[in-house]
């Protein structure tokens, strides 16, 4: 008989942990390595340790530029925050629309339009971001020729066009987070409000969408970590200073070699990223509890 005692015998249980244990090195073993090599005295951003210093955070001086005193890693990473709270809102919004769309309403060619919607999330991001470049590039020739040069600049490569090309994805994300919560609500909580006097629209604004708060507060963190972190999309897309993301300097920048600041900035995206996932798993942690 196989019991909970002799269970570790198995053969598969020892691959299992293993596999476990293995996994856990190999991706939280080069985080630790570059958090301490982000404090290490060492120019050349490796080991041995030489000293704990705050240099790679806050030096000003030209052979020891810190994170915080360095104009085009600071100017990348407001970039990467605007990039992010912009396609957040329009995400949000297409989310709650999308789900509100998909769930109540009753369409011809519906579930084709589902599934279409879902098509960002199976198609790679150097795909996706090529084939927005080709089909962007395209409509601001033809503005151009028809009106005039300068008319196509909106579809030319910067900020929006990576705004549109990240949203393209990302609200499939926040529709299909939003979506399974509406799924849940009971809509004759919508229909009492109205026999009391309220209209559809105040129904929703009170009752509905208060119930959906921890799913669109939750989508929207997640909005925020995919546009942030993102580089395949945003590296066809961008074109200006306006539009270089924290992805795209750190792409160019490890070209000539991994320096110490690199490992700074690191520190302070998995820091920063890690509480707003602690926060994204809270708000959906209380989506389950209050559904």
């Amino acid at each position: 008989m196989f019991t909970a005692k002799n269970k570790w015998k198995s053969p598969s249980y020892w691959f299992y942990y293993s596999y476990v244990i293995l996994i856990v090195l190999f991706t939280a073993g080069p985080l630790l390595i570059t958090f301490i090599l982000a404090f290490n005295n060492n120019e050349a951003a490796s080991f041995p340790w030489q000293g704990f210093t705050l240099d790679w955070f806050y030096s000003k001086t030209p052979d020891r530029m810190g994170l915080f005193n360095d104009p085009r890693m600071i100017s990348a990473l407001g970039v990467s925050i605007k990039v992010a709270v912009a396609v957040t809102i329009l995400s949000i919004l297409l989310g709650v629309n999308n789900a509100f769309l998909f769930v109540r309403e009753k369409f011809i060619g519906k579930e084709f339009f589902y599934m279409l919607m879902l098509g960002p999330l199976v198609v790679p991001g150097v795909v996706l971001g090529t084939s927005i470049l080709s089909f962007t590039h395209a409509i601001a020739n033809s503005l151009d020729m028809t009106f005039g040069s300068g008319a196509g600049t909106f579809f030319r490569p910067g900020f929006w066009l990576v705004v549109l090309g990240q949203v393209s994805f990302v609200a499939t994300t926040t529709t299909l987070v939003i979506t399974a919560r509406l799924r849940k609500f009971d809509q004759s909580l919508e229909e009492a409000a109205m026999d009391l006097g309220s209209s559809r629209a105040q129904a929703i604004l009170s009752i509905t969408l208060r119930f959906l708060m921890p799913a669109i507060i939750g989508a929207a963190i997640v909005a925020f970590l995919f546009s942030f972190e993102n580089f395949n999309t945003t590296y066809f897309l961008s074109g200006t200073a306006d539009s270089t993301t924290i992805p795209i300097i750190l792409y160019s920048r490890l070209r000539f070699g991994l320096s110490p600041e690199i490992n700074a900035v690191s520190v302070v995206l998995m820091i920063s990223t890690g509480i707003l996932g602690l926060l994204s798993t809270f708000f959906q942690k209380g989506d389950d509890l209050s559904a």
